[in-house]
């Protein structure tokens, strides 16, 4: 059977730095932190009081004023970022036969601002206090449904909601769909809003989160000694792959293949990952595997910020690699954006290899003993890149991996 080759030909992102990939880039270069106290709800009575968020987005860039109540936010980011994606594709009309042409979205945890009020309303109000929009408004799949109807696309629609590991789970299923020859084109889109009171307050009694509200600039440090948890954040990321025919059709501009990509589950703890990463390293050298055992120029790690993630990821990546590539979290800047983490990440990795230009881990000050890695520190880093790979793992030890090269005509 013949699988059809992959390549990037777009991408867009909106995130806590950047309202689009060139500003969301540019500022990770910058090593500009994301991370404020939050406004989208009072949160000065909370034990957590920060968080990453889109600040100045408008609903009405992207849908009418009478449509928002029937979406929530993490849609609308979505709808931000491949309206940008599918422009710097340069995806005309009828350029791509729309019957073949389709959505793979991810979302972690979907509209739980709308479930949050409507719950709410729900308890004070009986039937009234419940939005006749509410279940269409928050459910995951209606990222990638809106995606598919703003946009009449009619190829396969598809969603993933597998928590932090869902963005790469997206775009592997999207691969998977066009090697097949199930699609020639699909719009890949990870989105996440969930900066609510409950969500907050459930990740902080959890002890998962920093707590360190006089110092939000600072608080998400990834794998630096002193990190105590990591900080919520909201955006999206979208991509647009296409078959390498489809994209040679067109004279599409190619921004990288993908050459392989990798799923596992620890089976064994739903929020502690294995020990040293068991689980996700298989989900990485299955990625490799199918890639032909590339060597790696840059790794786009996980990164949380958490003890333990970031311990035994480090662990994990030791075991894999002869010798371990450098590597970076942009956590740092944007917080964990949850299910849309794997979608913005890959983007970022796309951009790194094509400006040959790594990103820094920010807030990054001082090592740990059982942790000697090159986490390219706090300054961004020049290097000629030919293989890049980004790799998330999820509640309910679930975990996936993705590896993208620069395309050979």
């Amino acid at each position: 059977m013949h699988l059809h080759r992959v390549v990037v030909t777009g991408y867009g992102m909106i995130t806590g730095v950047g309202h689009n990939a060139h500003d969301t880039f540019s500022a990770l270069l910058q090593g500009k932190p994301g991370v404020d106290r939050i406004t989208l709800f009072d949160a000065s009575n909370e034990k957590v009081q920060i968080a990453s968020e889109v600040k100045g987005f408008d609903p009405d860039s992207v849908m009418e004023k009478k449509e928002q109540k029937k979406a929530d936010r993490f849609i609308q980011l979505g709808l931000h970022a491949v309206a940008e994606a599918m422009a710097h594709a340069g995806i005309e009309e009828n350029a791509i036969d729309k019957n073949r042409f389709g959505v793979s979205g991810a979302s972690g945890i979907g509209g739980f601002p709308n479930i949050e009020k409507n719950v709410i309303g729900g308890h004070e109000k009986g039937s009234k206090g419940v939005s006749p929009f509410f279940i269409p408004s928050t459910i995951t799949n209606m990222l990638s449904g809106y995606i598919s109807i703003y946009h009449a696309l009619k190829g396969p629609n598809l969603s993933s909601t597998t928590a932090c590991a869902a963005g790469v789970h997206a775009i592997n299923e999207a691969a998977k769909t066009i090697m097949l020859g199930g699609a020639d084109a699909m719009v890949v889109v990870g989105a996440e809003s969930c900066i609510t009171p409950t969500v907050i307050r459930g990740f902080a009694n959890m002890n998962a989160l920093s707590t360190r509200n006089d110092n939000p600039a600072h608080a998400s440090r990834p794998f630096d000694a002193a990190r105590d948890g990591f900080v919520l954040g909201e955006g999206a990321g979208a991509m647009i792959l296409e078959s390498l025919e489809s994209a040679q059709k067109r004279g599409a501009v190619i921004f990288g293949e993908v050459l392989g990509f990798g799923e596992s589950a620890d089976g064994s703890h739903i929020t502690t990952p294995t020990e040293n990463h068991e689980g996700a390293s298989r989900a990485l050298k299955a990625a490799l595997h199918m890639a032909g055992n590339p060597a790696i120029d840059y790794f786009n790690a996980h990164g949380t910020s958490t003890y333990y993630n970031d311990l035994y990821e480090t662990k994990m990546l030791e075991g894999v690699f002869d010798t371990v590539p450098p590597i970076s979290s942009i956590k740092g800047s944007i917080g964990h954006t949850l299910g849309a983490a794997g979608v913005i990440e890959a983007v970022v990795s796309i951009m790194a290899l094509n400006e040959n230009i790594m990103p820094p881990t920010i807030n990054f000050e001082c090592a740990s003993e059982d942790m000697p890695i090159d986490f390219i520190p706090n300054l961004p880093r020049r290097k000629e890149l030919h293989t890049v790979m980004s790799a998330n793992y999820g509640f309910g030890g679930t975990n996936g991996a993705v590896i993208f090269g620069k395309t050979k005509q």
